[in-house]
């Protein structure tokens, strides 16, 4: 199967631009380049791309445009915040081959409330892990949301969820097909963030919805 390869995918996506102003509410947080690379690489070579793609809470538009780079055919970013869709917009603009395979949009709104009609997309998504107050279990919603519409899905979890990640799954008619652990680097963006960089431990599903 033709296309860009992962390591191609990885050194375009690392021109892209991160939060200037992060929400800790939100935890918006850069999905590493390499990480994004290697599930846009994976979903190609699944067949995965071939549907409608979106990315779930997309943030800088990081997982949005590596799938349209690994020539998705069409692909939608939502998230609730509109600083964050106009920078996943620049960030799209700063990539000549974004979009040019096929449809790239954005679409302010709740992905935990996703004001779509589909059935069979593919969707992507870096959900919250749940680090702060009041967010526990935000990645469950995410995955809701994700069997609500979605034939497939790939999320990344903090370490440590996969019992969780497939007991949900089994729970809703799916089965996780493919799983890989990958390292998350942090740089230091907000106050309670007591050293300059850390690396977070981050797992990846891939979900197959029935």
């Amino acid at each position: 199967m033709s296309g860009p390869s992962r390591r191609t995918l990885a050194r375009a996506l690392e021109a892209l631009d991160d939060f200037s102003e992060p929400s800790a509410a939100l935890e918006q947080y850069l999905t590493p380049p390499e990480i994004a690379a290697h599930i846009a690489h994976q979903a190609r070579l699944q067949g995965d791309l071939e549907a409608q793609v979106v990315d779930l809470g997309t943030g800088t538009g990081m997982l949005a445009i590596a799938a349209s780079l690994a020539e998705a055919d069409r692909v939608l970013g939502i998230d609730v915040d509109p600083n964050a869709l106009a920078l996943a917009r620049a960030n799209a603009a700063r990539i000549d081959e974004a979009g040019k395979h096929g449809p790239l949009c954005w679409l302010r709104g709740d992905a935990t409330r996703a004001p779509l009609s589909l059935t069979d997309a593919t969707v992507l998504s870096n959900p919250p892990f749940g680090a702060q107050r009041g967010n526990r279990h935000a990645d469950r919603t995410f995955l809701e949301t994700a069997r609500s519409i979605a034939a497939v899905s790939y999320t990344i979890h903090n370490e440590g969820s996969r019992e969780f990640v497939e007991s949900f799954a089994d729970d809703e008619g799916g089965d996780v097909t493919h799983a890989f652990r990958a390292e998350f680097p942090i740089a230091k963006r907000f106050d309670f963030h007591t050293e300059a960089e850390a690396t977070l431990e981050a797992e990846v599903f891939r979900i197959e919805w029935s």
